[in-house]
């Protein structure tokens, strides 16, 4: 059997996330053989008493192959609630945080044709719009780490027939016979729907289909955005309403939740119901205020303005190099400072905040430095040491998010 072919991965050392399953494994050996720089990680999230050994015989497996491998266990004290997706959520960050300890900027993912059919028709099921059924992305990043997935064109059949050439075993989690997960009752169904149709294949070819209209969408989106949209030094973003109502109300939507997600650094947009209300109050121009996803929209001057909610923001904490998920924080000499957003308790000892330009609004949302309980600096504020704090990525980052990459 011809060896399945991977799709196009950059020329540098990359991160793969193999769990011990057909479709990881596979795809560890398939880069191995094609001579990639591999580093492998398994996570182990201590939920089945077998994951422990299939971490195990992944290390053993690697070290077969001279591949440097690592275990990532995930200590959850908490099982309450959405097991799958905080599992699903704590792996992602166990390997963003792997990656970037390992100074890789790209991490490989085994998803097959089948997770992707899988993927759509259980987004389908949820009444996805055509984000969610362009499916799982190719390739996408975020955050400096850029995530691949370079098999989705691939059956998972022929990814285990390839294992089967090479005489090299994987695991099989028995979790993927239990009907109580919603991506198993997708998998037994797609095997019913096949004879009217509706194939894993044609799903896929779907999506396919889906991403290119998102795509189109995004353009019209950071078209948009670049017209009508400005952002302050200080984070404030301003929409300027007589452009944004000739837009087609489907790009209007998209220009909110992209304002939202990115005032309040959020990965995931509101409730569809929930943004159609904004759209509809920022629309009326009501003079009252309203907060969502963590920000606070006014209007102003014929203007649709955005700021983090204060309350929204972290309580006072130790100084970290990213604050609030968009603030760049610069090198501080002071012992013991740390940090919060300024308040109404930052702003009363800051006279001369007018002086900067910026609204009460953006100020109090802003980064401040504290020390023993009193404020040293505030930059946004004109108030105290100087101190360097900048948005991540610049404005121009903002314009740059709006299309998927």
């Amino acid at each position: 059997m011809i060896p399945p072919k991977l799709g196009a991965l950059p020329d540098a050392p990359l991160g793969v996330a193999v769990s011990g399953g057909g479709d990881s494994v596979a795809l560890m050996m398939l880069l191995h053989a094609a001579g990639h720089n591999i580093r492998v990680a398994t996570v182990d999230h201590q939920l089945r008493p077998e994951s422990k050994q299939e971490a195990r015989d992944v290390a053993a497996l690697c070290a077969s192959h001279d591949i440097a491998h690592h275990i990532l266990v995930w200590d959850n004290p908490d099982t309450s609630g959405n097991l799958q997706n905080q599992a699903r959520k704590a792996r992602h960050e166990l390997l963003a945080s792997w990656a970037r300890q390992q100074f890789m900027a790209d991490v490989i993912l085994g998803h097959s044709l089948d997770d992707q059919a899988e993927t759509v028709l259980m987004r389908l099921a949820r009444g996805s719009g055509v984000d969610g059924l362009s499916g799982m992305a190719a390739r996408r990043c975020v955050d400096g780490l850029c995530w691949h997935r370079p098999l989705l064109a691939i059956k998972r059949a022929e990814l285990r027939q390839y294992l089967r050439d090479i005489n090299v075993a994987w695991a099989e989690d028995p979790s993927n016979d239990d009907l109580k997960y919603d991506r198993i009752k997708a998998r037994k169904i797609l095997e019913s729907l096949a004879s009217l149709g509706l194939s894993k294949s044609r799903l896929v070819e779907t999506a396919t289909h889906m991403a290119r209209a998102r795509h189109a969408l995004e353009l019209s989106v950071q078209a948009l955005a670049i017209n009508c949209v400005t952002i302050s030094e200080a984070g404030e973003l301003c929409i300027d309403l007589p452009a944004f109502r000739l837009a087609p109300d489907e790009i209007q939507l998209r220009l909110l939740a992209a304002s939202l997600g990115w005032v309040a650094s959020a990965q995931y947009r509101p409730r569809f119901a929930a943004l159609v209300g904004l759209l509809e109050f920022c629309l009326a121009f009501e003079q009252t205020g309203k907060t969502l996803h963590g920000c606070a929209i006014t209007h102003k001057n014929n203007q649709i303005i955005l700021n983090r909610e204060v309350a929204a923001t972290s309580a006072l904490a130790d100084v970290q190099k990213n604050w609030d998920g968009r603030w760049q924080i610069g090198d501080i000499l002071q012992q013991n400072a740390q940090i919060k957003a300024l308040g109404d308790e930052g702003i009363q000892i800051c006279p001369n905040w007018r002086e900067t330009g910026h609204s009460r609004a953006a100020v109090l949302a802003s980064p401040s430095l504290w020390q023993s309980g009193a404020l040293i600096a505030a930059p946004f504020a004109n108030f105290g040491d100087k101190w360097l704090v900048s948005l991540a990525g610049d404005k121009k980052g903002f314009y740059d998010q709006l299309i998927t990459h």
